[in-house]
């Protein structure tokens, strides 16, 4: 999963894709480089940014959607929270929702996703400053059942849901760092599993990097997702994921290997 951020005040890329037509050439890029699907987004949720109301966010958001669409043929998702901004999204022609809340923040979110009848990401999240004093995997595991029976509910079927554990959102280091150690504990709920570890502030303070040098430290974290089993990885640079992951792949089941069946 590509990213593409329309904010001004995204933690990596903020400012880079808030034209249309830069939108639509990242766009393609992205996809030249590998990218299965894109992930356009147009509120930065990085620590210490400020909400923007809906209106904002689809002024950012539909301009850019719109001339990616056309740019490229792979599923768009639209990263976020707001049902009103989701289905605006979905009517320019998102294919699927990323909620970082896992419908917890907008109550129209879920019946909107049923009635569409689309895919959903649900993330677990807790507050930057209140990360879960006990066990991550309790929290996380309680917060994510939370948000599939919030799904199921409305009536999102069970195979239209992804779930997140949420790296980066709410968790110390040490917890981020457990997650991925641990990611195969997700497959409990029998779905799929995607994570987003691109250039996170936890890898910077690991290694006392800015953003655009965690590379090498973002395909670490995908190599170790993948031999957890993970399905998806939400990431900033496609071109050195899809290597990572072609090659953990390969190493871990056989998949892509030269001469392989």
């Amino acid at each position: 999963m590509g990213i593409i951020n329309v904010t001004p005040d995204s933690f990596s890329d903020g400012g880079l894709c808030l034209d249309p037509d830069r939108a639509a050439q990242r766009a393609r890029e992205l996809v030249a480089q590998g990218a299965d699907l894109l992930d356009l987004g147009a509120e930065s949720t990085r620590p210490g940014s400020e909400p923007v109301d809906a209106a904002t966010e689809l002024a950012r958001l539909l301009p850019a959607l719109r001339a990616v669409r056309r740019a490229v043929d792979v599923p768009i998702s639209v990263d976020t929270y707001k049902a009103r901004v989701a289905e605006a999204a979905l009517r320019e022609g998102a294919d699927l929702i990323n909620d970082i809340s896992g419908l917890s923040a907008d109550p129209d979110m879920a019946p909107l996703a049923a009635a569409a009848g689309v895919p959903v990401i649900l993330m677990h999240r807790r507050p930057f400053d209140d990360p879960y004093p006990g066990d991550v995997w309790e929290d996380v595991l309680d917060g994510l059942g939370r948000s599939i029976a919030r799904a199921e509910a409305a009536g999102v079927p069970r195979r239209n849901l992804i779930v997140d554990p949420g790296f980066g959102f709410g968790k110390t280091d040490r917890q981020n760092f457990q997650l991925v150690r641990e990611l195969s504990r997700l497959k409990v709920f029998g779905l799929p599993t995607l994570l987003g570890p691109s250039r996170k502030s936890t890898l910077g303070r690991l290694l006392d990097l800015p953003v655009d040098q965690r590379e090498e430290a973002t395909g670490a974290v995908t190599a170790l997702a993948v031999a957890q089993g993970v399905d998806f990885v939400r990431v900033h640079d496609v071109r050195a994921a899809v290597r990572v992951v072609r090659t953990a792949d390969a190493v871990m089941r056989g998949v892509g290997e030269p001469g392989a069946p």
